[in-house]
């Protein structure tokens, strides 16, 4: 499909191959975090190592003066020489929760041509280019998977990480057993399989106690969090200020106040409590349509 597109479109195509760095950065990473009890998130990384990394330095060797994604986001530059990140204008597509680690030498390289426009609007454009038979299955999932759920893909990493444990509730009763914790997320509720008056939810994993702890929906909720290793966008804002914090890929950016915990730590506390806030996971902080910086949570 890529030469055919490549044919239609009068483009070069050169094929990189990255696979050796993906696993390294991107696989590896994802499986230790798995086992290590937390919920990684392959896309944070693989944009700023490999998409922005590997692939932009193999675009600049080429003469290149600005690499293309289709990513649904937007970049600006002030009078100053920064760049700033924003939010994509089809917002049920934004992607730049997942740009969040784009340093200002990536932005300043980095071209959106989808930000401005939505979804149906490219669908549009690719009709009218006689491209739309050519175009894959949109990705709804992590790519690497094999389309195995995660579990299945951790285990089949022939890793003796699968060892049965114990499953208690959050006063620490003892009420079944787990197959093996890389089976399970923070606010995950299938696979517990406990009976009760009413579902248990994953509200943490304890790594050094193999025990899974879970808990009734109320459980969840939470309205304080903790980052480490942020990426400032541009200048390190004075804290505290207001924000929006997104917790997860699929989650609405959630009004909130941050207070810096030190140069790349941050103590992020909501208006209202969120759900399933999960360690590993990327917390990036909005202004309005703008990036200001991510980190990763770590409590």
């Amino acid at each position: 499909k890529l030469s055919e597109i490549a044919e239609k479109t009068g483009v070069d195509l050169k094929i990189l191959d990255c696979s050796a760095e993906f696993k390294s950065k991107v696989t590896d990473y994802f499986i230790k975090a798995y086992v290590s009890g937390l919920t990684p998130n392959p896309c944070i990384v693989c944009n700023p190592l490999i998409k922005f990394g590997t692939v932009l330095s193999f675009a600049k060797k080429l003469g290149a003066t600005s690499l293309a994604t289709g990513h649904y986001a937007r970049i600006n530059k002030d009078d100053f020489g920064k760049y700033h990140l924003l939010r994509g204008i089809d917002k049920k597509k934004d992607q730049s929760y997942f740009l969040s680690r784009l340093t200002q030498e990536q932005l300043s390289f980095a071209c959106f041509p989808l930000g401005n426009i939505t979804k149906d609007e490219v669908k549009k454009i690719a009709v009218g280019k006689g491209l739309a038979s050519l175009a894959g299955n949109e990705s709804q999932d992590i790519c690497f998977t094999e389309n195995k759920t995660y579990g299945e893909f951790i285990a089949g990493q022939s890793l003796d990480k699968s060892r049965a444990g114990i499953i208690e509730d959050v006063n620490g009763n003892i009420i079944g057993k787990h197959q093996g914790l890389h089976l399970f997320t923070v606010g995950q509720r299938r696979g517990i399989n406990c009976p009760a008056s009413e579902p248990y939810y994953v509200i943490r994993i304890d790594i050094k106690r193999n025990r899974l702890v879970v808990g009734f929906k109320e459980n969840i909720y939470s309205r304080e969090l903790e980052t480490e290793n942020i990426n400032w966008i541009n200048n390190r804002p004075s804290a505290p200020i207001r924000v929006a914090t997104q917790i997860r890929g699929r989650h609405i950016p959630a009004p909130s106040t941050l207070f810096s915990a030190g140069e790349s730590r941050a103590k992020i506390i909501f208006d209202t409590p969120q759900s399933s806030i999960t360690s590993g996971q990327g917390a990036v902080f909005y202004r309005g349509d703008e990036v200001i910086g991510g980190g990763w949570i770590v409590s």
